[in-house]
């Protein structure tokens, strides 16, 4: 089990000048987690202020950003040929920003203002369709003192109630199916009013009429004609968009990267200390680095910088406190740096979604990788099931650029490789059929099904000679107690790590009180249930070693409930019940195995013995009958392979959050998070720039 790296507390001090030469030099070393300072907390000290050039540098990311946007860029997924920092800090100091700004906002603009003018055209289009049906012109409608114009359209015909107003001219479109009328009234201002309420009742929409003169069915076809002149011209619009895009961008995401990273140094003296001379950097520094943070402030800063160890931060919480205390100062936690090997940081993401560990507290990663992927593929222990599980892993690892795609791929692949294992060794299966073995009435398997005899050493590798059935009546209990031995070990091993992460925070009498406490418990609860199941014939136990059991079980029950009452109180007694529920929570390991197991078994048989008619007990081959249980054949185990992922992966999961971490994570620690520039799309050096191809 291992720990977050152990930390050491400096406090880099400096004139005020030298500041931001300082940060510049934090951010080139990498090493250095500042711990904020916030105002007030220290009499003659306050935040000090942005750096010179952090305003114009935000005022440039934030142009860059929305250049970004309207050329749909993403900055940290692009595919570009690197630049070189110094030129990359030459272009935007000479301006480029701007001038790039610039090109692409005439683009857009062009494209906005053509886009703009055929939504126009759109519109008047749309209002000539409706006067079009209509025998009159565009002129026809105006210049009228002492008459109204109604033009639009109506729900339907209603032009008979409309001539009964006096002096009134009604003009409507001929009626078609699923289409409003449209209708032009002329009447008398008088009557405005009747006409008004005639048309309101019949759903009356009014339409402007576009100014000019004329058939509304010429100055359409001229509007259609400009409508296509300027769809022409959008296309190309956004075609110089396009290579506007690609002429900037390499420059765009270089700009961002670099302009991000001033942003960030140009704020950091917002997070220091400072007088009217000087400056100080309280920081957290890997204990292995701080010699080298020592070395590298002396040669990038040489002298009037000052590199000051204060402490090595120790894991006893109350010992750190106490000292604090003492001498009057503010306790500081330290960060957490995961410290884990090639395979357990893989789970460092699953950990994350729970907390990040403490400072003084065991990282429950590398326990992670020993028994989650163990759980998978034990639920799984399928042969076939296994090889597509470790070639999707292996491929997620390589390529995924993504925490969750990783994540998902170390599930796949290193389950995969313990699905393999168990599906061979163990269970000696594939698609739910052992190797070895004869054919019965329900069941196939791969040598009565290929008409071959494997050799007596290819079975003599596996458990019993054939493996284990899943569901063989005999087997079924073993596997049930298999996983409830396993759940015992698991839980037990859950509390040793609480134990050793107590007794390190606050000493072994904490330690016992509060973990030691539940692993006699759990050692006492599981013996007391093995004496008992042996005394009442669950289990055929010889009769002294089943009281023996008993009486283990019920001493050590006593222990861990004397041990852990300061700690818990009654809680201590009440979740005796509890313990047990938490063993048999690991049954699950054998049920999922077995759920699937009997999917495959009846898949197997529809497909291959009812409708294949292969083995003993088939009906005899056919062509229709082969088609039809390949498909049954193919389509049930892939359903299968789907859900192992999704039943294995979350119950395993969910042992290791539920039944284990909640035993000895607490999590809620600070991840390090050190001063550093992270640049994807720029080099310092020229020779390192990638050619075009």
């Amino acid at each position: 089990m291992s720990l977050p790296e152990s930390m050491s507390r400096v406090v880099i001090v400096g004139s005020k000048p030298r500041l931001e030469e300082t940060v510049d030099a934090l951010y080139e070393m990498g090493i250095v987690h500042l711990i904020d300072y916030t105002n007030d907390s220290d009499e003659g000290f306050a935040i000090g202020a942005p750096l010179p050039y952090s305003p114009k540098a935000s005022e440039r990311l934030l142009k860059i950003r929305a250049v970004e946007k309207d050329l749909g860029i993403k900055a940290r997924k692009a595919k570009t040929p690197s630049m070189v920092l110094s030129d990359v800090k030459a272009e935007i100091s000479s301006g480029n920003v701007e001038a790039v700004e610039k090109d692409v906002l005439q683009a857009i603009d062009k494209r906005n203002s053509i886009a703009q003018k055929i939504t126009e055209l759109d519109a008047i289009k749309s209002e000539l369709k409706i006067l079009e049906k209509l025998p009159l012109k565009l002129e026809d409608y105006s210049g009228y003192s002492s008459i109204s114009v109604f033009v639009g359209t109506v729900k339907e015909d209603c032009s008979a109630a409309l001539a009964a107003v006096p002096n009134t001219e009604v003009f409507v479109s001929a009626a078609v199916k699923n289409e409003r009328p449209s209708i032009a009234v002329f009447v008398k201002n008088e009557d405005k009013a009747k006409v008004s309420a005639i048309l309101s009742e019949n759903n009356y929409i009014e339409a402007p009429v576009p100014a000019g003169e004329g058939a509304p069915a010429d100055v359409l076809a001229k509007i259609e004609a400009e409508i296509l002149e300027n769809q022409n011209a959008l296309e190309e619009a956004k075609a110089a968009i396009v290579g506007v895009s690609e002429k900037y961008k390499k420059q765009i995401v270089a700009y961002d990267e670099e302009l991000t990273d001033e942003v960030r140094k140009g704020e950091t003296p917002l997070r220091i200390a400072t007088t009217e001379f000087s400056f100080v950097v309280d920081a957290w520094v890997p204990t292995a680095k701080v010699e080298m943070l020592e070395k590298g402030v002396k040669d990038l800063l040489g002298d009037g910088v000052y590199v000051e160890f204060q402490e090595t931060r120790g894991r006893n919480l109350h010992e750190s406190e106490h000292v604090a205390e003492k001498e009057g100062k503010r306790f500081e936690v330290p960060p957490s740096k995961w410290n884990n090997g090639p395979v357990a940081k893989r789970y460092q993401y699953a950990t994350s979604l729970i907390s990040v560990p403490k400072y003084q507290e065991i990282d429950p990663s590398i326990a992670m990788a020993i028994f989650f992927p163990l759980f998978f593929g034990f639920m799984i222990g399928d042969l076939a099931y296994a090889i597509p599980f470790i070639c999707l892993g292996a491929y997620g690892l390589k390529h995924a650029k993504s925490k969750e795609f990783q994540a998902i791929g170390t599930v796949l692949f290193y389950g995969g490789i313990w699905a393999a294992l168990f599906g061979f060794f163990f269970f000696g299966e594939m698609l739910g059929m052992h190797f070895v073995g004869h054919a019965t009435e329900t069941t196939m398997t791969w040598e009565a099904l290929l008409g071959v005899h494997l050799p007596d050493w290819f079975a003599g590798i596996m458990v019993n000679g054939h493996g284990v059935s899943k569901l063989g009546a005999d087997t079924i209990t073993m596997l049930l107690k298999l996983t409830v031995y396993v759940g015992i070990v698991h839980l037990l091993v859950s509390y040793a790590i609480g134990f050793m992460n107590i007794k390190m925070q606050h000493g072994m009498k904490h330690a016992m009180q509060e973990k030691g406490g539940w692993f006699i418990m759990v050692i006492g609860v599981s013996a007391l249930c093995f004496g008992l199941s042996g005394l009442m014939g669950i289990q055929t136990l010889n009769d002294t070693v089943a009281l023996v059991g008993l009486i283990i079980g019920v001493v050590a029950l006593v222990i861990g409930v004397v041990l852990a009452w300061p700690a818990e109180g009654i809680q201590a007694i009440l979740e005796i019940p509890g313990i047990v529920g938490n063993i048999l929570s690991y049954t699950r390991l054998a049920a999922i195995g077995m759920s699937k197991a009997g999917m495959a078994l009846a898949f197997n048989y529809i497909a291959l013995v009812m409708l294949g008619g292969f083995g003993p007990f088939g009906d005899g081959f056919s062509i229709g009958g082969f088609i039809a249980g390949a498909l049954v054949f193919v389509i049930g185990h892939l359903m299968i392979w789907v859900l192992g992922i999704l039943s294995a992966g979350l119950h395993a999961l969910r042992l290791q959050y539920v039944e284990s971490m909640n035993k000895f994570f607490v999590g809620g620690g600070v991840e390090y998070a050190p001063l550093k520039t992270s640049f994807k799309h720029i080099i310092n050096k020229p020779e390192n720039i990638e050619t075009e191809a």
